[in-house]
């Protein structure tokens, strides 16, 4: 079968699983059927579970080995050169991404008119969560022992690690040859494991859409469907506008090309909900797209852990607008300026599955919304977090496809030939 045929019936069976999932949800939920509740629950949680146990590795050894490989690419000051222009995109596309999420949370009105309350047992569950802030963010960024950062599922001090290590080993250069061969087979064998888990992506999806029906039911989501609505709009302005636009402009490649070569990586992101998950279908989109293997295994894992247009810039930005609208909270234009600072400059607290956390109330307290307001109204946007984080996943992944495109583009690292077959390619359905 080919691989145009392939992404056509795994997009397929991901859109059963996800119709049949909430179909069940809404059953469980409406006859109050608990062995199917627990069914779904249990369904998901195993395939979550199988995606979270490859991230840690996965990210920290293909940093070491993207960090390592920069070697062939032209020395050190090509590297640093690189890693500049790619840290300097994140940060652009970041801030395009938060003013889209502004703009479609101010034109929409997102929460206005909405009366909601969440359940106590909700607030209480959230009050005990460390909440985002600066400090919070540096201190957590390096680890006061190397293996907690790695059993605790630390991932932005895995990524700190990885980073330092990756530098440490570029220096040695022959010395850490064997090393990095070491990490490039446990990569590969991560890669391989992930191949398999992503079999299961439509049965995953089918458990997580089907759990968050079966226990939130129409009854909570129907009051957030304005919020729900705009995550979904600004997320697809920027993924389908926005990511195609620049790279016309700015990389010479047409959205053709982008999504035959991308489609299975996003459709993945949204199943899975992890940019960790899909780190291996996101690098070779980006090879697939023309760009040099070695700065792809640089510049997508570093994205993969810092480059969050969706869950750091778009949806802090909508959410915050929502909460403040459903309090009466009239937010100034400093303010929004703070969303702005926030999603631009804040990039790096988004690591790991609960960044989106982190960086909404990283944004709400920079904004100085009141602490009950805070605590009451991530309660009730957490709610509906599966529905929202799949767009969100996906939109993360389609930038950190992106940018490694648009910087190779301009070092002249894009491979021609690959480019102009990924152009012959049909759009995916």
């Amino acid at each position: 079968m080919s691989a145009s045929r392939r992404n056509v019936t795994f997009g397929v069976l991901v859109l059963t699983g996800l119709v049949v999932g909430a179909l069940l949800g809404f059953v469980a939920k409406e006859t109050d059927a608990t062995w199917l509740v627990t069914t779904l629950k249990t369904i998901g949680n195993v395939f979550t579970s199988l995606l979270q146990f490859t991230v840690i590795p996965l990210v920290f050894t293909a940093i070491v080995v993207g960090v390592t490989s920069l070697r062939g690419l032209g020395g050190k000051r090509t590297a640093a050169r690189l890693g500049g222009k790619t840290l300097l995109w994140f940060g652009a596309t970041s801030l395009i991404a938060v003013l889209i999420g502004i703009a479609v949370g101010l034109i929409s009105g997102a929460g206005k008119g909405v009366t909601i309350e969440p359940s106590q047992a909700a607030v209480d569950k959230l009050a005990t969560r460390d909440h985002g802030d600066w400090l919070t963010v540096l201190n957590g960024l390096v680890p006061s022992n190397l293996f907690t950062a790695f059993t605790e599922g630390e991932v932005l001090q895995v990524v700190f690690v990885a980073a330092l290590i990756g530098v440490a080993a570029y220096s040695l250069g022959d010395r850490a040859a064997p090393f990095v061969a070491f990490n490039q087979t446990v990569f590969d064998l991560i890669q391989k494991v992930i191949g398999w888990i992503i079999r299961l992506a439509p049965l995953g999806v089918l458990g997580l859409i089907g759990t968050a029906f079966a226990t939130y039911g129409n009854g909570f989501v129907r009051p957030l469907l304005s919020l729900i609505a705009s995550v979904y709009v600004a997320a697809g302005l920027v993924l389908f506008v926005v990511y195609p636009v620049l790279l016309r402009v700015f990389g010479k490649v047409s959205s053709r090309a982008f999504f035959a070569r991308s489609w299975q990586a996003l459709q993945f992101a949204f199943v899975s909900r992890s940019s960790g998950a899909t780190l291996p279908l996101s690098r070779q989109a980006a090879v697939d797209l023309g760009v040099e293997p070695g700065y792809a295994g640089f510049a997508v894992p570093l994205g993969t852990t810092t480059k969050m247009d969706g869950c750091a810039a778009l949806y802090p930005a909508i959410a915050t607008i929502f909460i403040a609208n459903l309090f009466g909270v009239s937010l100034s234009f400093w303010q929004y300026v703070g969303i702005v600072a926030v999603a631009v400059l804040g990039a790096f607290a988004t690591a790991g599955t609960t960044g989106w956390f982190t960086m909404l109330t990283l944004t709400l307290s920079t904004v100085g919304l009141p602490a009950e307001v805070i605590a009451t109204g991530v309660a009730i946007v957490y709610g509906i977090d599966p529905i929202l984080d799949m767009i969100r996943t996906a939109t993360n992944v389609g930038g950190q496809i992106t940018v490694p495109v648009l910087v190779a583009r301009s070092e002249g690292l894009l491979d021609e030939p690959v480019v102009e077959s990924a152009e012959l390619q049909p759009r995916p359905a």
